[in-house]
């Protein structure tokens, strides 16, 4: 099932998503810069690509619901590329949608997103509410990995896609090297010194070393009950996609 990495402390003495609701609560003023300065702007790109997938394979969904929103980067771009008029955001830092209402209300999206603080393992939904689900760089951090996924299954209505955005660990040099010693040591340093929150670039590598990336991974979106499964690497294998649709 693989190791439980956690922000601040044991799991055993505060539950993974109490700690990740802080972290990010912590860290959500700065969030936007650092996650685009550490990316050099990659990110966006890697999200256009996902939502390219979607309009391609999962044509016109009514209603996306976009988990671990964020400040609502994914969600925003959804609708600014004609994906759909409507996606809902729902993420367990308060700090992190305070943040990203004020993105919606400075671009006009308030009516076509709605931002909401929820867990991804107890979403309040009625089963088949969605067209399509996203999850960006959001899907290491649940705390049961599988329960997630199951509630990521039970939400989506029939012949529905999954798109997941995570980090993963490139194997080929020199980018494995060279993304290796950049994530291990110099954006935990100028992360630190940027977010004032020590913890949070340093549970960033450890929890993408401990993800269960690749096959692995879509093993779980397998059992959870999805099929046509696939993995993209991107960047040389620093991050993926990947697919899974719900069947008829």
């Amino acid at each position: 099932m693989g190791t439980k990495v956690t922000p601040y402390t044991d799991p055993d003495k505060e539950a993974k998503k109490k700690q990740v609701k802080r972290m990010f609560d912590s860290i959500a003023p700065r969030y936007d810069f650092l996650n685009h300065f550490f990316s050099m702007g990659v990110d966006v790109l890697w999200r256009k690509r996902c939502i390219r997938i979607l309009k391609r394979e999962n044509p016109k969904p009514r209603n996306i619901l976009d988990m671990a929103t964020g400040t609502g980067d994914f969600a925003i771009e959804a609708v600014r590329m004609g994906l759909s008029k409507k996606v809902t955001g729902v993420d367990l830092s308060q700090g992190m949608l305070n943040v990203g209402v004020e993105k919606l209300r400075a671009r006009g999206y308030t009516e076509l997103i709605e931002l909401i603080q929820g867990d991804s393992e107890n979403l309040p939904f009625e089963d088949e509410s969605f067209d399509a689900y996203t999850v960006g760089f959001g899907v290491r951090n649940f705390e049961n990995l599988d329960k997630g996924l199951s509630e990521m299954y039970r939400v989506l209505t029939p012949n529905s896609l999954t798109v997941i955005l995570e980090f993963s660990k490139p194997k080929h040099f020199p980018i494995k090297q060279l993304f290796g010693f950049y994530f291990k040591y110099i954006m935990p340093s100028l992360g630190r010194l940027v977010s004032k929150d020590p913890a949070a670039y340093t549970y960033l590598p450890e929890s993408v070393m401990a993800f269960p990336e690749g096959q692995e991974f879509l093993d779980r979106l397998g059992f959870a009950g999805f099929k046509e499964l696939k993995a993209i690497p991107l960047s040389g294998g620093i991050a993926s996609i990947y697919i899974g649709r719900k069947p008829k």
